[in-house]
């Protein structure tokens, strides 16, 4: 079977560090790197970096940023050392939060949930719509990554909050079933492989995002698959506690089936 290796990093928009984040990617000798919080400034400069480094397809979704001026200033991008076919995401709240794309032949969705302070539920609609459109069959092996922006806490024997929940693992009456539900869609009840829990269990924490020194944090950063067989899998702390970002990366290895090497 032929590997596939795939790069997940919420890069935080930053500019001075970027050129340290990319050195950070290409010494993890990926094919596949999913960015996310990449923004109008950084994207080119992303492009062209990628591109020196051998990344020959890319695409961004910073089309789908409103053309006046907003908050929202934060799209994912998707590069591959082959060429890269981008498809038709699901309507979502946000467009330059969700990309689909094909890399030998398979289907990547990359994806940056809002944060749950978010107006509209745009965080909700968003897992709803995202989770849709994944439930639908394909014939192409599949792979979820991102910041998801949850869960709240995973326990050592599989229960899963969602940020649904207090502190003490109540529903919180202001967010409700549907909130806990859409949050659960993407991380637990599509079935999708965990591509981390799968190979290192429940018994270890591994928050991708922390506050400083290490204290506390959530593992919001994923890889879920479908059709592929994870083999290896790691967050890649260091580069966070360096400051490069303040999310930590997750590099995954994957088998691919003969098919999709050929689609």
């Amino acid at each position: 079977m032929a590997r596939l290796r795939l790069i997940t990093w919420n890069v935080a928009g930053r500019v001075t560090a970027q050129p340290e984040q990319l050195a950070a990617i290409v010494g993890a000798e990926a094919d596949v790197v999913c960015l996310q919080e990449v923004t109008a400034r950084t994207g080119p400069m992303w492009a062209q970096a990628l591109a020196d480094a051998g990344f020959t397809g890319l695409e961004t979704a910073l089309d789908g940023l409103p053309s006046k001026p907003t908050k929202r200033r934060l799209a994912v991008l998707t590069a591959a050392r082959s060429p890269v076919q981008r498809l038709a995401a699901p309507d979502v709240p946000w467009p330059e939060r969700v990309l689909c794309c094909v890399v030998d032949g398979v289907e990547i969705v990359n994806v940056h949930s809002p944060i749950a302070p978010s107006p509209e539920l745009a965080k909700i609609r968003t897992h709803e719509a995202v989770a849709a459109y994944l439930r639908e069959p394909s014939e192409r092996p599949r792979v979820l990554c991102g910041d998801l922006n949850t869960p709240r806490r995973e326990l050592e024997d599989g229960t899963l909050l969602t940020f649904a929940h207090d502190t003490n693992g109540r529903l919180r009456p202001e967010r409700g079933e549907r909130w806990d539900l859409a949050e659960r869609a993407l991380v637990r009840d599509l079935g999708w492989v965990d591509a981390w829990r799968e190979l290192h269990g429940y018994g270890t924490r591994d928050a991708s995002w922390t506050f400083s020194g290490d204290r506390g944090g959530w593992r919001l950063d994923h890889v879920l698959v479908d059709g592929l067989t994870p083999v290896a899998s790691t967050y890649c702390h260091t580069w966070r506690r360096d400051g490069l970002s303040d999310h930590s990366a997750l590099l995954v290895d994957f088998d691919q089936p003969p098919a999709a090497t050929t689609s």
